[in-house]
């Protein structure tokens, strides 16, 4: 696996590589019948693409990287001993704050690398075998693209349109293809590529290069919480789990008294029911695979509510082997996102798509929308600008970039990227006595709100997660390289269950200098941190009613109960450990609120029906515009409440 890099020069590339092999060294173990125990990251060439990797970073974070590789180059740690260097780099975890960070950027991009690379000759990573998973089930079939998004052409090219919707996860290909069957003549702007069936080969890096935003790296501005979110033509639909979830009701009642008129009545029913039936949810295709057999296992013996979820899928070409990889992109076809029907429905109705299309700021004249201004990018790396000039403008490019669109067009009022919230989530590990083979099937077929409602509507779900092995290997918690190695040595018989807390607390979309987003969150609200500390001693004791012989969390400093010790001890002490910033691997799939709905100018930044408070013609049609956190995987939420503002879109124009 060869590679030519050039951001870091020789002293600094040759300490990075001893680096990544302090995080994965090569060691004596017997027998080793894969080569796993013997394998350093460096003999995948792990270094090389790590700081391929970084070249992704800003400038500054960049420089960040290189002078803490000097000061490990003049510390003489490359010549330290393997131990002495593990306990330098603990050190520097000890140390917290930029160490800390520093320490778990090298250690994330060394494991993921590690076990996520493959060899372009076979598809195939030599780590897999050890923990028996197969790699991609199945060569892409052959399958047309049926939308054909026009070529922007050379230099400056102007369009005009009744309407230009900005994204087409969730919220903006459900506006998209309603305007267009009433008649609208609808542009349709994608940040993203335009992939599928055909494209989708079932690899791990290659989906997060490919269809999520930053590659799969997307984080806030700290390093502490991780953002997954999609970055294609159908946005997060065409890469989420398919957990189909109506709007609670006490949601629903938050909503409606934040102004969102009819939100606790029949109408929103009407708009609910509309997006569930054209999306196929039904509850045919939610097969158990052994970790949703585990949680049932676990919530029987404890008690707790266990039941099983509907999702967007077609029975007609459901195949539970490859809806494991749907996080990868739904080779099968049975994933009924908005690429297979709203986007569909527009382009069917003469929308016109534009992909890798970045919209630099909305056009306003005399108050109120003109269109929109945006940078496209050919294949060859050249770009286009391009303006669509239009009287209504669709800002749907989720709740991590809809604000800072509106905060580079000068628009959106005092509260336009305050209030974000992220679901704050995390997994905890089991490892049992057979084998798990957490690929074959749905991820999210099953799940418990026994917790849903711990403190006035706040608390969490517990649910099943994707078989991601490169991120899991990433995320899990590093105290030498023997240690890791027995972590993921371990991994064949691993099963895991996360929890995710609606958040009370909130954080912030601001921009920098060059008008990207920057995102701030700090779980310091005191109802977020008791979920969170609940939901992680909850999901230890349903490891352990399950039959679990081994449990471990992702805290950064590692905890591992064993079948034998007290369990307890165990769950209050991973219940009491820090979740200082950097202490504990969290995750959000869930963005929103940074441009809520409501009837206040002051606290929201669109009225009630998704149009600006200061700029007529400018509607919110995403996960952004909730009010507060849904509490529930949001796709129905976000799409119901998009078919709501279309309706309100043709009514006014």
């Amino acid at each position: 696996m060869a590679v030519t890099t050039a951001l870091l020069d020789p002293t600094q590339q040759a300490t990075l590589a001893v680096l990544c092999d302090t995080f994965v060294p090569g060691l004596q173990e017997d027998p080793d019948p894969t080569g796993f125990w013997a394998r350093a990251a460096s003999d995948l060439a792990v270094p090389a693409f790590l700081e391929l990797a970084l070249s992704g970073l800003p400038a500054d974070a960049l420089e960040g990287i290189r002078d803490f590789l000097d000061f490990l180059g003049a510390a003489g740690f490359s010549d330290l001993d393997q131990e002495t260097r593990e306990q330098t780099l603990l050190a520097f975890m000890d140390a917290g704050d930029d160490g800390l960070a520093a320490i778990n950027l090298f250690k994330t991009l060394t494991l993921l690398l590690f076990i996520g690379m493959v060899d372009p000759t076979n598809g195939l990573n030599p780590n897999w075998a050890l923990s028996g998973y197969p790699g991609p089930a199945s060569k892409p079939p052959a399958a047309p693209k049926p939308i054909r998004p026009i070529d922007p052409g050379l230099g400056e090219q102007t369009l005009t349109a009744d309407v230009v919707v900005v994204g087409t996860g969730a919220g903006g290909g459900v506006i998209a293809g309603t305007l267009a069957a009433a008649g609208k003549d609808v542009v349709v702007l994608e940040a993203g590529g335009y992939y599928n069936e055909a494209d989708f080969n079932q690899e791990e890096l290659w989906a997060y290069q490919n269809l999520y935003r930053a590659g799969g790296l997307a984080a806030t501005a700290d390093g502490s919480l991780s953002l997954l979110t999609g970055s294609n033509l159908g946005g997060g639909t065409t890469v989420n789990w398919t957990n189909c979830i109506r709007t609670r009701d006490n949601v629903r009642a938050e909503w409606a008294a934040a102004g969102l008129e009819g939100l606790d009545g029949p109408d929103y029913d009407r708009h609910l029911d509309a997006v569930w039936e054209r999306l196929g949810v039904n509850d045919q295709c939610s097969d158990y695979n052994d970790p949703h057999l585990r949680l049932q296992e676990g919530c029987q013996k404890l008690g707790y509510s266990f039941k099983r979820t509907t999702r967007n899928a077609d029975p007609a070409t459901y195949d539970p082997v490859s809806a494991g990889y749907m996080g990868f992109g739904d080779q099968s076809g049975s994933k009924m996102g908005t690429l297979k029907t709203y986007l569909e429905d527009a382009y069917e109705h003469a929308a016109r798509f534009l992909v890798r299309c970045r919209a630099d700021r909305v056009l306003v004249e005399n108050g109120r929308a003109a269109g929109l201004e945006a940078t496209c990018t050919r294949e060859d790396g050249s770009t286009t600008r391009v303006v669509v000039r239009a009287p209504q403008v669709v800002v749907a490019c989720g709740a991590l970039d809809s604000p800072s669109l509106l905060l580079r067009s000068g628009i959106g009022g005092p509260a336009c990227g305050d209030y974000l919230r992220l679901h704050p989530a995390t997994a905890v590990g089991g490892i049992y006595d057979q084998p798990q083979k957490v690929w074959w099937g749905a991820p999210q077929t099953g799940l418990s709100d026994q917790f849903a409602n711990l403190e006035d509507g706040f608390g969490f779900l517990i649910e099943c997660s994707h078989a991601s092995p490169a991120l899991g290997a990433a995320a899990a918690p590093w105290a030498s390289g023997r240690q890791i190695k027995s972590l993921l040595a371990e991994q064949a018989n691993a099963s895991a269950f996360v929890f995710l807390i609606r958040d009370r607390g909130h954080g912030r979309v601001t921009i920098d200098d060059s008008g990207s987003s920057v995102i701030s969150y700090s779980m310091d609200d005191e109802v977020d941190q008791r979920s969170f500390r609940r939901g992680l001693k909850e999901l230890v004791l349903l490891h352990h009613a399950a039959g679990a012989r081994a449990i471990y969390t992702l805290h950064t400093r590692y905890m591992r109960w064993d079948r034998g010790d007290d369990i307890d001890a165990f769950a209050q002490r991973v219940a009491d450990a820090p979740l200082t910033p950097g202490e504990h691997a969290t995750f959000s799939l869930h963005h929103m609120g940074s441009c809520r709905l409501g009837a206040d100018p002051q606290t929201s930044v669109a009225g009630p029906y998704g149009e600006l408070h200061d700029c007529k013609g400018v509607w919110i049609g995403d996960g952004s515009g909730f009010p507060t956190a849904s509490g529930t995987n949001p796709m129905i939420s976000i799409m119901a409440l998009a078919h709501r503002t279309a309706e309100a879109i043709l009514a006014e124009s």
